[in-house]
């Protein structure tokens, strides 16, 4: 079965955050959903980075995109974003996330990298943006994942590789 961007129903008149939108599935879904109808906000780390991914996405066909500063490795960050958020959210897409950085590294608030970024900043992006999706008719929050989990370690959870 081949999939088109046709094949999703109308999202016209929703709102739609996607962290980690300016490249790969992010970016495929910030463009899709803004194709059908939905104000997409990308946030990401590099205003920058999403503003070009924001105009490549409008030069195929991409309506109405955002960008908006959004570091998931730093919780001031995630409450700045979503205390800027002023109206109900139909769907906040999970996306962003970092993959076994090649050294140990640390979030801003001293959490191992990957997981402070790919689960906690995501928690509690969630958590505070929990009232403007409540406050939507049907609110949807979804979360990209990998297989990759399946390597995980939950019992390393601070970085320490020495114990893997």
């Amino acid at each position: 079965m081949t999939w088109r961007t046709s094949d999703l129903p109308s999202f016209a008149g929703r709102t739609v955050i996607i962290t980690g939108g300016s490249s790969g599935i992010g970016w495929h879904t910030a463009a899709a959903l803004s194709r059908r109808g939905a104000e997409v906000t990308i946030g990401c780390r590099s205003v920058e980075s999403g503003e070009r991914a924001a105009a490549d996405m409008r030069s195929v066909g991409a309506g109405d995109v955002r960008v908006a500063p959004l570091d998931l490795a730093d919780l001031a960050s995630v409450r700045s974003f979503a205390e800027s958020w002023d109206r109900p959210l139909d769907v906040l897409v999970n996306n962003a996330g970092v993959m076994t950085p090649p050294r140990f590294r640390e979030t801003v608030d001293g959490f191992e990298l990957q997981f402070g970024t790919n689960h906690l900043g995501h928690v509690a992006l969630t958590g505070r943006l929990l009232p403007h999706l409540r406050a939507a008719a049907a609110p949807r929050v979804v979360t990209v994942s990998s297989i990759a989990h399946h390597r995980g370690r939950p019992d390393v959870l601070d970085g320490n590789r020495s114990g893997m």
